[in-house]
């Protein structure tokens, strides 16, 4: 049965991210299912030949570590987590190239930290090498580098990392396949009564309650975490599709617009690359607290941010970072880049404009964050 809707999505889907969870690829012991491995780049290959540029997010190096050392489950310590990562990422893109090699591509790795993303540069920089890797019809297979991150292999995952590439491709779909069938009203293990959700139109508090707390036994992530994904991606303008990567043929499906998996549909308008950078890539490195005027001013009216109606200053931050400006009650409703230090801030808040050279003895800039600089996240 076709979905118009999906056949929509399908339509305008000229770039795909697909996302392949640990549990994917990997059998009940931990180990590489190379059969499996053949189906998803016989499927990808499918969609390929239709003119389609295809980018893999692949978990599995720390999956394919595991078994390939016949540990049996996953460690829980950092160290041994990135000895399995060394050992696993070779063993995962040599499968992944002799499975593609077969229609004349090559398998390209590409090994990715948070700070290649929060750094604009590099962050562009990525992005040109993912599109020349399309220009010479390689298949791009991104991963998070696991054996020097700290922080990320502890709390990350490669969900949210896939809706960040999704992002600065400004890729129309992103396809999150993982071991269950999608997002459902409540945990189908638990309740019988549960029911799989075919749309989202609306990413809301209710949509985030009904993911539960689960994660997977080899992999980082859960529904909650795919859930986040989506609501960088949807909030972007990009359309996101969980699915049961497990069934054969579920690629395959998802092209012909069938109703498989959960389709998330976008939440807003779609966003300039720089605006998407700036409010759903980079981390901000503190946050500016404003009173109600100041909000209503940036969100209702387009306006920049001044430094009178900053009430407080959090961080530690320079000229030109990325910063948070929440609301009187906390909330995060912006990002943007800051036109002065938190040093600074802390001495202007709350000051009018002819005020701030009888403090600093100069006024550098009438706005802390011009609205060209500035992506509303409401």
């Amino acid at each position: 049965m076709i979905d118009p809707v999906r056949q929509e999505v399908i339509a305008l889907a000229h770039t795909i991210v697909i996302k392949v969870g640990t549990n994917v690829l990997t059998d009940a012991r931990g180990r590489l299912d190379e059969g499996r491995l053949y189906s998803l780049a016989d499927e990808v290959q499918r969609v390929r030949q239709t003119g389609r540029k295809v980018l893999l997010v692949s978990s599995g190096a720390v999956g394919a570590g595991v078994g390939k050392l016949g540990l049996g489950r996953r460690p829980s310590d950092l160290r041994h987590l990135q000895a399995c990562a060394a050992v696993g990422q070779g063993f995962l893109m040599h499968a992944y190239e002799q499975c593609f090699s077969r229609y004349g591509t090559h398998a390209a790795q590409i090994l990715l930290t948070a700070g290649d993303f929060d750094n604009r540069s590099r962050y562009l920089n990525v992005r040109n090498t993912i599109l020349t890797l399309f220009e010479w019809n390689c298949i791009p297979i991104i991963n998070e580098n696991d054996t020097v991150s700290v922080q990320e292999i502890r709390f990350g995952d490669n969900d949210r990392l896939a809706a960040l590439v999704t992002n600065l491709l400004q890729a129309p779909l992103l396809i999150i396949l993982t071991v269950v069938d999608g997002l459902y009203t409540c945990d189908p293990r638990n309740d019988q009564r549960a029911e799989l959700i075919r749309t989202v139109t609306r990413l809301d508090a209710n949509i985030m309650n009904m993911a539960g707390l689960g994660k997977s036994i080899l992999g980082t992530g859960g529904m909650v975490s795919k859930l986040r994904a989506a609501r960088i991606a949807t909030a972007a303008g990009e359309s996101v599709i969980v699915a049961n990567g497990v069934r054969p043929g579920v690629i395959d499906a998802i092209f012909a617009a069938e109703p498989e998996g959960t389709l998330f549909l976008p939440q807003g308008n779609t966003l300039a690359a720089r605006k998407r950078w700036l409010g759903y890539t980079a981390l901000p490195k503190g946050s500016l607290h404003v009173d109600a005027g100041a909000r209503t001013a940036v969100v209702e009216h387009g306006r920049s941010l001044l430094a009178i109606g900053i009430t407080e200053v959090h961080g530690s931050f320079s000229k030109g970072d990325v910063v948070a400006l929440c609301g009187p009650d906390g909330s995060e409703f912006a990002r943007g880049l800051t036109n002065y230090s938190a040093h600074d801030l802390a001495r202007i808040r709350g000051l009018r404009t002819e005020q701030i050279a009888e403090t600093l003895g100069v006024v550098p800039y009438e706005e802390v964050v011009h609205r060209d600089n500035l992506a509303l996240l409401v």
